[in-house]
């Protein structure tokens, strides 16, 4: 499971993650309580953009690794959620560990 798409995956997810929690908890208090929009529009782009790359390159690595729906759901489902994409993640990396520790003991 541990393929440079994968890879990619989860390090747009982390960045997709970190603007999404700028955006609602940085870039909104300022425009909001201070009046101060350009930070949103910053974040915002740089979020847009990652959460677009995000839903691309799950639905890639889900279509790669013959994800179930439940699992691509849930995917799609993190990234709607401020801290979403670093559960997922977690998950993801837990299997891999999994994963690998089967090879591993196959191996032997």
């Amino acid at each position: 499971m541990n393929d440079k798409s994968l890879k990619r995956f989860r390090k747009v997810a982390i960045w997709e993650g970190i603007s999404f929690i700028l955006l609602v908890f940085v870039a909104m208090p300022i425009k909001y309580g201070l009046g101060i929009p350009q930070f949103v529009r910053v974040i915002g782009m740089a979020h847009g953009i990652l959460f677009i790359a995000y839903v691309i390159l799950l639905i890639q690595v889900a279509i790669e690794h013959d994800w179930p729906f439940k699992k691509s759901t849930l995917g799609f489902i993190a990234s709607l959620l401020p801290f979403g994409p670093f559960i997922f993640d977690r998950k993801l990396e837990r299997e891999i560990i999994e994963e690998e520790l089967i090879d591993a003991t196959i191996g032997d």
